[in-house]
């Protein structure tokens, strides 16, 4: 078990209209110092589906991609304690400060990627937003039951949003 602190900051600006809350990045996405940082997370690959364009490979690219996108991306703790990468084994969580982002960017909807970003966000962050979330899968590699397209089938949700 290992205490984490989040290393990084939210991905945002002025025209961010939704918000994509993990729950806290993976050890390999801590190393790249950027969200969904795993080689084999399929979020980048999801996302470039929808939008019909390029995965995204540099954490410079993956920014600039979300932005030109209107998405923003944090997390929703800012700690815990954690072993690895599982989300299971998460304890002492502190939920991220939500609330001060949607002050700052006009996000219209908050996206949570896994059930177990749903739960904390609906816990610790919905009753302060009064903003539900609307649940995405979790583009980790850990969810091996569904596929790429079924993944873009789901994601396709936030170009309600997007456009």
């Amino acid at each position: 078990m290992e205490h984490i602190l989040h290393p990084f900051g939210p991905v945002f600006d002025e025209h961010s209209r939704i918000l994509v809350l993990g729950t806290l990045p993976s050890p390999k996405s801590r190393e790249q110092g950027f969200y969904y940082g795993h080689p084999r997370n399929r979020f980048w690959p999801v996302l470039a589906e929808i939008f019909g364009e390029e995965t995204p490979k540099t954490p410079a690219e993956r920014r600039a991609f979300a932005l030109r996108h209107g998405i923003a991306l944090w997390d929703v703790l800012s700690e815990c304690d954690i072993e690895g990468a599982a989300d299971s084994s998460i304890r002492n969580p502190v939920p991220s400060d939500v609330p001060a982002l949607l002050k700052k960017a006009p996000v219209a909807a908050v996206f949570t990627t896994g059930a177990t970003a749903t739960r904390l966000y609906k816990k610790f962050i919905e009753p302060k937003t009064g903003l539900a979330p609307i649940p995405l899968p979790s583009t980790s590699p850990a969810n091996a039951r569904l596929g790429l397209s079924a993944l873009a089938s789901e994601y396709r949700k936030i170009l309600e949003y997007t456009e």
